[in-house]
C-alpha cells in the first residue's frame, strides 16, 4: 500500500485541474486518487471526461485515466476518499466559498487554486517563500470552522508573481510606491489559441477583477497574523497601482515594475538581494521548491517567454533590465510561468508546506 497522501482534485477536468493532475505524476509525497467535477462528467473514466480537451503539452498521465470521475457536489462521498483536496472548481464565488467550505468541514484540508477565500480574514494566502508564517492563522480558522483537522489554504493570483517576490526580497530598503504593468498569458483566461483565435496577434487592454487583485493581494501578503483580530491584517505599505493586458502569449506573465524605496540602494544591491534570496521551502528541500526561486539576469533582452517561462519547472521567476529611472528610483522586467508557479504548482508548493508544518496528514 503507497505511503503517499490519498489526493482529490476538485474540478479536475478544467485547465488548472489538468495542471494539478500533471504535476502530481510521480509526486513524492501526493497520490491523485480521486478526481471530481461538475454532474455532467461524474461517472466517466477521467480520459472519456476530459475527451479532447487535454490542454497540457505532456500527455495525460496513464495512472488518472480510468479513474471514474465523481460529482464535486457529493461533498461526504468524495471527502470520504482523502487526506485533502486541492479546488480548481469553475463555479461562481459564492458557490465557491460555500463548497470549500463544506470540504473543510469533513475534516479534509482544502489547497485552493481559487480567489474566493482570499479575503476571507482566517484563510491564508501564501506564496511559501514569503510569508509561510501566516499558516498560523489556520487555527483561528478551526475555531470557527468547529474542525480539528479540516482547514482552507489558498495561493495568491498568478499576475503578482512575477513582482510581489521581488518587492520582498527588497524589503530591508522599503519600497513605498509601486506601478506594475503585466503583459498576461491566454492560459491565465483557461485558453489555448485552438480556443481563441481572435488572440492571435492581438493586445486586449482588460481583465476583468485583474488590476484589483494585482494592487491590493500583495499588501495582504505582506501583513501580519494579528492574535486577538484571530486574523491577517493586510500591510499598508508598499502603495501599488497596476495595469493588466492580455497578449498572445499561451503561458508566461510578464511585468514592467517601477519602484520607489525610502532607503535607495545600489543597482549592486538589489541583485545580490535577489540572488540571496531563499524561503522555508529551499530550507526544507521541498519537492517542487525551485533551488534558486529568483533568478537576475543580465542580457538585455531577458528575461523572454520563450527562452525564460519554464526556469526551475516553471517554479522559478526571472527579472532583467534593473537600472535606474528618471522618475522613480528604479525599473524592471520580471516573468513567471502563470499556470504553474501562478496556479497549480504554486498551490502543490503550499501543500507540501502544510504537509511539512504539520498541518496536513493522512486521515
Amino acid at each position: 500500500m503507497s505511503e503517499k497522501l490519498k489526493v482529490g482534485i476538485l474540478g479536475g477536468t478544467g485547465m488548472v485541474g489538468q495542471r494539478f493532475i500533471s504535476l502530481l505524476e510521480n509526486h513524492p509525497w501526493f497520490e491523485v486518487t480521486t478526481i471530481a467535477a461538475s454532474a455532467r462528467s461524474a461517472g466517466k473514466p477521467y480520459e472519456e471526461a476530459v475527451g479532447g480537451r487535454w490542454k497540457m503539452d505532456t500527455p495525460m498521465p496513464e495512472s488518472v485515466k480510468k479513474i471514474m470521475v465523481m460529482n464535486v457536489n457529493e461533498v461526504e462521498k468524495v471527502a470520504s476518499q482523502v487526506d485533502f483536496v486541492f479546488s480548481a472548481v469553475d463555479m461562481t464565488k459564492d458557490e465557491i466559498r460555500k463548497i470549500e467550505e463544506q470540504y473543510a468541514k469533513t475534516e479534509t484540508p482544502v489547497v485552493s487554486n481559487n480567489s474566493a477565500h482570499r479575503w476571507t480574514p482566517d484563510v491564508p494566502m501564501v506564496i511559501p517563500e514569503v510569508n509561510p508564517e501566516h499558516m498560523e492563522v489556520i487555527r483561528f480558522q478551526k475555531e470557527r470552522l468547529n474542525t480539528t483537522r479540516g482547514f482552507i489554504a489558498v495561493k495568491p493570483n498568478c499576475s503578482i508573481q512575477s513582482y510581489a517576490p521581488v518587492l520582498a526580497a527588497w524589503k530591508a530598503f522599503e519600497p513605498y510606491e509601486v506601478v506594475a504593468t503585466t503583459y498576461q498569458a491566454i492560459s491565465g483566461a483557461g485558453k489555448t489559441f485552438a480556443d481563441w483565435p481572435e488572440m492571435e496577434g492581438n493586445v486586449i487592454p482588460y481583465i476583468g477583477g485583474e488590476e484589483e487583485k494585482s494592487e491590493k493581494e500583495p499588501l495582504r501578503i505582506f501583513g501580519h497574523v494579528d492574535e486577538e483580530r484571530k486574523e491577517i491584517v493586510p500591510a499598508v505599505s508598499p502603495v501599488i497601482t497596476c495595469q493588466c493586458i492580455r497578449v498572445p502569449v499561451l503561458n508566461g506573465h510578464t511585468a514592467a515594475v517601477f519602484v520607489k524605496f525610502k532607503k535607495k540602494p545600489t543597482k549592486e544591491q538589489l541583485i545580490q538581494a535577489l540572488k540571496d534570496f531563499r524561503g522555508i521551502p529551499q530550507e526544507l528541500l521541498l519537492p517542487s521548491a525551485p533551488k534558486q526561486f529568483l533568478r537576475y539576469m543580465d542580457e538585455e533582452d531577458r528575461p523572454q517567454v520563450t527562452l525564460d517561462v519554464d526556469y526551475e519547472s516553471g517554479m522559478g521567476v526571472s527579472i532583467g533590465r534593473l537600472r535606474e529611472d528618471s522618475v522613480y528610483d528604479y525599473k524592471f522586467v520580471g516573468l513567471s510561468h502563470n499556470t504553474v508557479r501562478g496556479a497549480a504548482g504554486g498551490a502543490v508548493l503550499c501543500a507540501e508546506l502544510l504537509k511539512a508544518q504539520g498541518y496536513i496528514s493522512r486521515k
